[in-house]
């Protein structure tokens, strides 16, 4: 996958409702939404000098983060992930993992390479090994997703962000974390390839979005100073 646009936008339960609402004619569900919502659950990395925080309290551009998603408090799908941010635009790359080898990432330990490691866990492999790569926050949230092919669209809703310092909670059924944002705030992501379709441009114009640099994991790792 090649680098996308990507906005966010920090949105009220009103604003949230009003653009769902328009939505739901013109944007199709995400195939892999069962339900209204479903809860994302991520586990976040830095390095030794927090380089991955650092770079986002400087609004550095050109920077990536490591994660591993769980979906729903499952663990039958894991995935590892990096983000990459450059220009203003990103790009992900993900693979699933094993819960065994998910442990591993967990205790902040390197392991052994498997046979077939893929490179993005080689990559990691060496972030831990060189730099001191590990986990240092989870955070949860609700998502509703909805896409569109004609630019390959994406939109998202996230509600109820929450974040914690429980690496050995990640997991767990259950998440107990601290909420991100004010009650009643909440994220919206959209994100598209080339060019976003007016008539979901026009969908999404309130006359009172507020665009935003919000990052989850920033957030996770300040909630403490809020």
């Amino acid at each position: 996958m090649d680098y996308r646009h990507e906005l966010k936008f920090l949105v009220s339960d009103g604003e949230l409702e009003i653009i769902r609402y328009r939505l739901k004619p013109l944007m199709r569900q995400d195939s892999h939404q069962q339900a209204e919502s479903y809860r994302v659950r991520s586990l976040y990395f830095d390095d030794l000098d927090d380089s991955c925080m650092q770079e986002n309290e400087d609004g550095i551009d050109n920077r990536r983060k490591y994660r591993i998603r769980i979906y729903d408090g499952r663990n039958d799908v894991i995935k590892l992930e990096k983000k990459m941010k450059y220009r203003g635009m990103t790009r992900k790359i993900s693979r699933r993992i094993s819960r065994e080898d998910c442990l591993v990432y967990m205790s902040g330990k390197a392991g052994r390479l498997q046979p077939g490691a893929g490179e993005l866990e080689k990559e990691l492999y060496t972030q831990i090994k060189i730099y001191g790569m590990h986990p240092v926050s989870v955070v949860e949230y609700e998502r509703t997703a909805f896409v569109e092919s004609r630019g390959n669209v994406r939109i998202t809703f996230d509600r109820n962000i929450s974040g914690s310092g429980n690496i050995q909670g990640f997991l767990g059924e259950k998440f107990q974390g601290v909420p991100l944002l004010p009650a009643g705030r909440h994220v919206l992501e959209v994100k598209y390839d080339e060019m976003l379709p007016q008539y979901i441009s026009g969908v999404l114009e309130t006359g009172s979005l507020q665009r935003t640099s919000f990052s989850k994991y920033y957030y996770s790792r300040n909630y403490r100073n809020m």
